[in-house]
């Protein structure tokens, strides 16, 4: 009986592995960001993972300060002031906000602090966002975007959070 139970374990243990073989994850995405003169301020890599899109960032040359940061809706960042890269990424119709009661966007994340030497290191998880094929995409058609914005994210005003203007801009690619 002993045996008996200890290969249906082993075999059960097998066949989750197989199965989680079969469904490998997407490759990473990445973003460059710039300013509004065209010059790059900063990077960040953009990597699936069970709880939902890893996001590490590395910024220098911008303001100190705490900054908000999120996912756009295109993948443009024409200048004068990104307004290309549209609103936030927002496929499930929320408000915005990540204390919002009705929200967040898809494409709302924690604000980014920089530092007086003007750079900034930033790791976040978006959990409402895959690099997989879905709804929540970042590969939609037309694609999306990592903006950051000149003020803090108040984390309840619709639609933006009372962000202030967009000061990087990075489109979301593989």
């Amino acid at each position: 009986m002993k045996f008996r139970f200890l290969a249906m374990a082993l075999g059960v243990i097998l066949a989750l592995a197989i199965l989680s073989c079969g469904e490998s994850a997407p490759p990473p995405a990445k973003a460059v960001l710039i300013n509004d003169q065209g010059q790059k301020v900063g990077e960040a890599t953009l990597t699936e993972t069970p709880q939902g899109v890893k996001i590490s960032v590395k910024v220098e040359n911008l303001p100190p300060g705490v900054h908000a940061i999120h996912i756009h809706e295109k993948s443009m960042c024409d200048h004068p002031g990104f307004a290309s890269a549209g609103g936030h990424f927002n496929p499930f119709d929320k408000k915005h906000g990540l204390k919002n009661p009705q929200g967040p966007h898809a494409g709302d994340l924690p604000n980014l602090t920089v530092g007086a030497d003007g750079k900034g290191s930033y790791e976040t998880v978006a959990a409402l966002v895959t690099l997989k094929p879905g709804k929540n995409s970042l590969f939609q058609e037309g694609g999306t975007s990592l903006v950051i914005h000149a003020n803090p994210d108040d984390d309840m005003t619709d639609p933006a959070g009372n962000a202030g203007a967009r000061i990087a801009c990075g489109p979301i690619t593989r």
